[in-house]
């Protein structure tokens, strides 16, 4: 959790605090650009992204809500304006290339447990960038809808709405393949 005294500092324009408040943030802010746009060199990009944003943005942060869900919606709005900006221009790289989390396997994890996780990837890149971002959100992080809904500007209705599409995508997905 990051602190209200370090937030302040990084409002006055301390360049320390803002290294700090990066170095607290950043395997979150990671994780979750790379869940929304599944390339860890673009989830890099996104990370970067946000974190101008986030500098940017820091002196009109009013504190009514927590930091960390202030920083949420802006790293999955900067993952969706990427996400936009790369289906307008196209995605080059996209056939054939290899995902380094399936170039990594892990010698100790069962063959089937990485079959399914295999599986679930599949089934998650192939839902729409607005069912999976409710889908991560809710099932990965744990956010209530109602977070959810403000954090990606829609009403709650619309975030069950997507859940409900997303999963029912999800188990189609993965039921056919059994």
């Amino acid at each position: 959790m990051v602190s209200a005294e370090l937030i302040e500092a990084c409002r006055r324009g301390d360049p320390g605090a803002f290294e700090e408040l990066v170095e607290r943030t950043r395997g979150r802010v990671y994780s979750l650009a790379f869940r929304l746009v599944r390339d860890p060199h673009e989830a890099e990009d996104v990370s970067q992204e946000a974190y101008v944003r986030v500098f940017r943005g820091l002196p009109g942060f009013r504190q009514e809500a927590r930091f960390e869900t202030w920083l949420h919606r802006v790293v999955t709005n900067t993952a969706f304006t990427h996400l936009k900006r790369r289906g307008r221009f196209g995605d080059v790289l996209a056939e054939g290339q290899v995902d380094a989390a399936e170039r990594v396997a892990d010698p100790d994890a069962p063959m089937e447990q990485a079959l399914d996780r295999d599986e679930l990837k599949r089934a998650l890149d192939g839902l729409s960038p607005g069912l999976r971002v409710v889908t991560v959100l809710k099932d990965v992080y744990g956010l209530p809808v109602r977070d959810i809904a403000a954090e990606i500007g829609i009403s709650e209705a619309a975030v069950k709405v997507r859940l409900h599409r997303a999963r029912k995508k999800l188990k189609e997905a993965l039921w056919t393949k059994s």
